[in-house]
């Protein structure tokens, strides 16, 4: 054992949090846990209610990794989360237009709202 202060400087944790370019986008946290519920929605309406067809659980796949990935700031899930998002908000808008459902309304706007977030060039700057 020495007493020199350079053998503990590489146990030292470091001053910075792990992922800094999240902590910066907390709208990025929202639209992943956004993508885990409508997921979980997808998987319970599957297993249990049976309100959709099985075929729907490669949607619930397809949000869950897409809300992985964009947490770890991949380009390839930013690109899924933005296809989904897009496409969510098509249909939540047809749904309106054709069935005249106000919730749809709301939703579809809702999802607009995170495809303007995810456009930014801030964000589009930080994926790997």
């Amino acid at each position: 054992m020495t007493n020199d202060p350079r053998a503990n400087e590489s146990r030292k944790i470091p001053a910075h949090p792990l992922r800094p370019d999240l902590l910066k986008f907390p709208g990025l946290a929202l639209i992943c846990l956004y993508l885990l519920v409508l997921a979980t929605v997808i998987i319970i309406g599957v297993v249990v209610g049976h309100h959709y067809p099985p075929l729907f659980l490669v949607f619930a796949a397809c949000f869950i990794s897409a809300s992985a990935g964009l947490l770890m700031m991949f380009r390839w899930a930013w690109a899924l989360a933005l296809a989904a998002v897009v496409l969510l908000v098509v249909y939540n808008l047809w749904i309106f237009w054709s069935l005249h459902q106000g919730p749809a309304l709301v939703q579809g706007l809702f999802n607009l709202v995170f495809f303007l977030y995810l456009v930014r060039p801030e964000i589009r700057e930080r994926l790997r």
